[in-house]
C-alpha cells in the first residue's frame, strides 16, 4: 500500500469525520424540535486482505446510528390536545395528498412519529406542526367500546351532543327506624306512621296508591323527604323529581315511597304517586325480601312526560337503621339522562382517549389513540417533519405498544447540547489529524519525486 495507501486511508478519515459532523450539525439544529430523535455516528474499519504478519489498520467507513428508541424529556404544555409518549411506541399519522371541498384527501400510507403537537385544523382534524394527521380508533360514545380495530384520521366536529332521556335512577339510602315526621310523638304509639284514616283515599300500595291534592298537608305531616333529582325527557327538558318516604307499619316494619307528579294539585287531582312497592324490613334493618329495583311506569311531573324509569337500589341498597335526626340519609342518587350540549373542549385522558366536553357537563370518549411499535425501531426510515416510514429491516407496525400517552404534554428532542459539543470537539480533532496525514503523505511523495531530479 505504501504512501498512496496512507493517503487513501487519510481521505477516508476525512470523509468519515465530515459525515459525523453533518450528524452533529443536524442534531444541534434540531435540539428544540418536538419529538426529534438525534442521529449518532458509528465507524467501521476497512482492512485490506493481507497476511496476519503484514496486516494494516486500513481505512474507515461511517454509518448512521439511530436513536429512535431513546426517550426525550416530557414537558407540560398549555394545549390540551398536545400529547407526549412516555416509553415505547409511535403515533400513527398520515399525510394529505390534496384538498377537496376544504377537507384533506389522504394518501392512504401510514407513517409513524413521536411529534405530538397536535391541534385542530379548520375541518376538525388533529394535525401536528409538521403537517401529519393523527390516526386513532373510534369509540362508541354510548358503550365506550372500540369500534373496529383500524385507526382512521381523527376528526371532531362542533355538532351538539343529542339529549338522552332518563331511563334509570340509582338510589341508595338509609331510612331512620323512627322517622321524625311532623306528627311523630314518642309518647304516642305509632304517631310516626302514615295513617290512611287521615286521607280521603288509601295512598298506600294496597289501595289506588295516590295522594290527592286535598290530602297533601296530611301527607307531608306523616312522611319525610327522600331527596330530589333532576331527570330529562326525550327532548332534553329538565324535570325535577321530588321523593318522600312514609312508614306505614311497625309490624312488620314497612315503608312506601312516593314521587310528586303535580305540585299544584287541588281537590281530587293526584299530587303524589306511590311507586307501588312495599319495603319490608326485619329486626336487623335489612329488607326482607331485598328490593333490587322498581320500575316507575309513565312518570309525568307537572305536565312533562318522562316515561318509564327503573329505580335501581342494588343489593342492600335500602336499609333501616336508627338515626338521631329521624331523616332519610341518601348515600347515592344519580340518573343517566342529560340535556343536549355544545362542544366546549377536547382533552386527552390517562388511558390515551380523546375526550370531548360539552356544556351540559357530559364528557364523551370519541377516539382511542393506539401506539405502534416495531421489532427494530432504529431501522425505520427517517422522513421530514419527525416522521418515520416502515422499511424491510424495521418490520411491520405492531399495534398496541406499551408506552403511555400523556395529555397536555410534549416530548422534547433527545439531543443533549453538551454531548453534541463534545462530539464536535472530537470530530474536529480527528478531522485535523487526518489532514496532517494527507500533508505528510504529500511531503513524502515530494521527496520521492526529488530523488529523480
Amino acid at each position: 500500500m505504501g504512501i498512496y495507501g496512507a493517503l487513501a486511508t487519510a481521505v477516508s478519515g476525512l470523509r468519515a469525520q465530515s459525515f459525523a459532523l453533518e450528524h452533529v450539525s443536524g442534531n444541534i439544529a434540531n435540539s428544540q424540535t418536538v419529538g426529534f430523535k438525534r442521529t449518532d455516528t458509528s465507524f467501521a474499519d476497512l482492512v485490506p486482505e493481507s497476511p496476519y504478519y503484514k496486516q494494516l489498520a486500513g481505512g474507515v467507513q461511517s454509518f448512521t446510528r439511530a436513536t429512535n428508541t431513546v426517550q426525550g424529556d416530557i414537558v407540560g404544555a398549555d394545549v390540551s390536545t398536545y400529547m407526549g409518549v412516555n416509553g415505547d411506541g409511535f403515533f400513527i399519522v398520515e399525510q394529505r395528498s390534496s384538498v377537496a371541498d376544504g377537507k384533506p384527501v389522504f394518501s392512504g400510507v401510514d407513517y409513524y412519529s413521536r411529534r405530538g403537537d397536535f391541534e385542530f385544523d379548520s375541518a376538525g382534524y388533529l394535525v401536528n406542526g409538521a403537517g401529519y394527521y393523527l390516526k386513532a380508533i373510534k369509540v362508541d360514545p354510548q358503550t365506550g367500546n372500540l369500534v373496529g380495530s383500524v385507526p382512521e384520521p381523527v376528526r371532531i366536529t362542533n355538532d351538539f351532543l343529542p339529549a338522552s332521556q332518563t331511563t334509570t335512577i340509582d338510589l341508595r339510602a338509609n331510612l331512620a327506624s323512627y322517622p321524625q315526621t311532623t306528627n311523630s310523638d314518642p309518647d304516642i304509639v305509632d304517631s310516626e306512621l302514615l295513617d290512611v284514616a287521615d286521607f280521603n283515599n288509601d295512598p298506600t300500595a294496597g289501595g289506588d296508591a295516590l295522594v290527592q291534592g286535598q290530602d297533601v298537608d296530611a301527607f307531608l305531616d306523616t312522611s319525610i323527604s327522600g331527596g330530589a333529582i333532576t331527570v330529562y325527557n326525550s327532548d332534553g327538558s329538565s324535570v325535577n323529581v321530588q321523593m318522600r318516604w312514609a312508614k306505614t307499619s311497625n309490624s312488620p316494619q314497612t315503608w312506601n315511597m312516593f314521587y310528586q307528579t303535580d305540585s299544584n294539585a287541588t281537590g281530587t287531582d293526584t299530587a303524589w304517586i306511590n311507586i307501588g312497592q312495599d319495603y319490608v324490613f326485619n329486626d336487623s334493618g335489612q329488607l326482607n325480601p331485598d328490593v333490587n329495583s322498581v320500575t316507575l311506569t309513565g312518570v309525568t311531573v307537572n305536565g312533562q312526560t318522562v316515561g318509564d324509569i327503573v329505580l335501581n337500589h342494588g343489593v342492600n341498597g335500602i336499609t333501616q337503621f336508627a338515626d338521631s335526626n329521624g331523616s332519610v340519609q341518601v348515600t347515592e342518587l344519580r340518573q343517566n339522562g342529560y340535556a343536549a350540549g355544545e362542544l366546549v373542549g377536547v382533552s386527552i385522558s390517562e388511558q390515551g382517549r380523546i375526550v370531548a366536553s360539552y356544556t351540559n357537563g357530559r364528557t364523551v370518549d370519541l377516539y382511542e389513540v393506539t401506539l405502534a411499535s416495531f421489532n427494530a425501531a432504529n431501522r425505520l426510515q427517517k422522513l421530514d417533519g419527525g416522521a418515520f416510514a416502515v422499511t424491510q429491516d424495521s418490520g411491520q407496525a405492531i399495534l398496541g405498544a406499551q408506552g403511555t400517552i400523556i395529555g397536555a404534554s410534549l416530548e422534547n428532542s433527545n439531543t443533549d447540547i453538551a454531548d453534541e459539543f463534545t462530539k464536535l470537539i472530537v470530530t474536529q480533532q480527528a478531522y485535523s489529524a487526518s489532514t496532517r496525514i494527507v500533508t505528510t503523505s504529500d511531503e513524502m511523495l515530494q521527496e520521492v519525486l526529488n530523488m529523480v531530479r
